[in-house]
């Protein structure tokens, strides 16, 4: 701040302005001070006595004296002024750019990170299933077993993983989730080697770590992320299971090939110590708890976000009333009826039926769900867009919803009627691509419906999504094994 402006904010008194007149009274310090002999005013030295000159000009020196001493403490104080602010401003451009990113959108690529990590872990089964197969003489249908033996975990922790998450915490049950299905991914080649029922429970018991991830992910995104900030915050979770399932098909062929199928385990494993240790570091469960949140930051959290206070009582009997809740639940379970298949036998599709390589043909394979990893993040966007437009939310989710089940109800019909490979993964990549548009529809609903109670109504509802994985996945190896049978009789006879 410069000293001319300093002295035009100070508070020294202002004399009024001076009217000039010939009858006005003449002022004699005035006179001594500004006046010439012969001023305006009519003053003139020679009419004061020696005396008075000199008690009057002694008062003025004082005078003058004082204003001088002040506006040196002034000037001083300015210089210290300016120091302040330079430094402040210094102190401002010395914060790196990092720790000036906004806390809740490290917490939302924090949990982006720990859902590339879930699908990493959980896809790389569907690779390294091929030869494991050819090892231990599997036929299909104890290969849909051991595929769907990861639901029966899933399936326990799901509303469990909800009250968790709720009452006590998503940064601790997310947390405790990642290590757990990390050792267990590192203990599957074990568990290979000893037998089919360690196996089983090996796979169970990774299930189990999983299945508390999705609960206590939104558990956390409702504290954290403005109901302005929720479609899109949840695409780019959700895209990371979308990339991981690219990131798990694209590097299981390669490690494979070169060190054996156990070494795909072993690495995805490893992997969730390195982000369980930022998660430690970084994440709180609610912006409440965590001290170096900058006040602007948390004053537009705790101001935007519905749910705030913690959790004591599930008031079950208010839930399941409800019939918006309800149809949450059949959406979820008929959504995830067909994800789950996909999920896991896309790549035997892949080998058995259009015969491609999954090594040299990781681009073609993976297209499917870079779409959704895409699409995803634009069906969010597009989502938040219309909400800020001014349009009901229940409409945009249904908007949503609507496209993201229509569309594989299209284009995997399509997919019966084509017999060119390259159009097969387009129909697949278009149906994953409309697929994922469900993310801005019933799994960003459940903070719509009850935001204080996320954690336990996603549990609900992807109890419903784990059954149509652990039916439809073993429906598919059984239709498979049976299904040859009943066609090669019906060929021969």
């Amino acid at each position: 701040m410069s000293f001319r402006a300093l002295l035009s904010s100070s508070n020294f008194p202002k004399s009024p302005p001076e009217t000039i007149s010939t009858r006005a009274k003449p002022n004699p310090t005035r006179c001594l001070i500004r006046s010439p002999v012969n001023s305006p005013h009519g003053c003139r030295l020679s009419r004061l006595s020696a005396t008075e000159g000199r008690r009057r000009s002694g008062k003025v020196y004082a005078d003058v004296r004082e204003i001088a001493d002040s506006l040196r403490e002034l000037v001083k104080f300015g210089d210290s002024l300016s120091d302040a602010v330079a430094s402040e401003d210094d102190l401002d451009s010395a914060v790196p750019w990092w720790e000036q990113f906004p806390k809740r959108w490290v917490i939302v690529i924090l949990c982006f990170s720990a859902f590339l990590l879930c699908n990493m872990d959980r896809v790389n089964m569907s690779i390294a299933i091929l030869p494991m197969s050819a090892e231990f003489n599997w036929n299909p249908a104890t290969v849909g077993l051991i595929q769907s033996s990861f639901f029966w975990g899933y399936l326990l922790t799901q509303i469990a993983g909800g009250i968790w998450a709720d009452t006590v915490g998503g940064k601790t049950v997310l947390g405790f989730g990642v290590v757990w299905w990390s050792i267990a991914t590192a203990l599957t080649p074990v568990a290979a080697k000893l037998g089919l029922p360690f196996l089983l429970v090996v796979r169970a018991f990774m299930g189990i770590g999983e299945g508390v991830a999705m609960p206590a992910m939104n558990n956390i995104l409702s504290k954290w992320v403005p109901v302005a900030e929720r479609s899109r915050s949840l695409a780019l979770v959700y895209s990371g299971m979308y990339l991981g399932s690219v990131t798990g098909l694209a590097f299981s062929p390669f490690l494979i090939h070169q060190f054996g199928w156990p070494s795909v385990f072993y690495s995805f494993g490893s992997l969730g110590t390195v982000w369980f240790a930022l998660w430690l570091n970084k994440a709180y469960s609610s912006p409440i708890e965590d001290p170096e949140l900058l006040p602007q930051e948390k004053k537009l959290i705790v101001t935007n976000c519905i749910s705030k206070q913690p959790v004591k009582t599930i008031p079950w009997k208010l839930i399941l009333s409800k019939p918006p809740v309800w149809a949450l639940i059949v959406s979820h379970f008929c959504h995830n009826w067909g994800t789950f298949i996909l999920l896991t036998w896309m790549p035997t599709y892949y080998h058995q039926v259009l015969k491609f390589n999954l090594t040299d043909s990781g681009l073609i394979c993976v297209l499917p769900w870079l779409t959704m990893a895409f699409s995803a993040n634009l069906g969010g966007w597009i989502a938040d867009t219309l909400v800020s437009k001014g349009l009901s939310v229940t409409t945009v989710r249904k908007i949503m919803q609507s496209i993201g089940f229509l569309g594989p109800a299209f284009f995997l019909t399509q997919l019966s009627h084509v017999n060119s490979p390259a159009m097969a993964v387009l129909c697949m990549a278009c149906s994953q691509g409309t697929d994922a548009f469900s993310q801005s529809g019933l799994y960003s609903n459940h903070q719509d419906i009850a935001p204080r109670y996320s954690g336990v109504l996603l549990g609900l509802s992807n109890t419903a999504g784990v059954l149509a994985g652990v039916f439809g996945t073993a429906a598919t190896g059984y239709i498979l094994q049976h299904g040859k049978k009943s066609l090669l009789d019906l060929s021969s006879g």
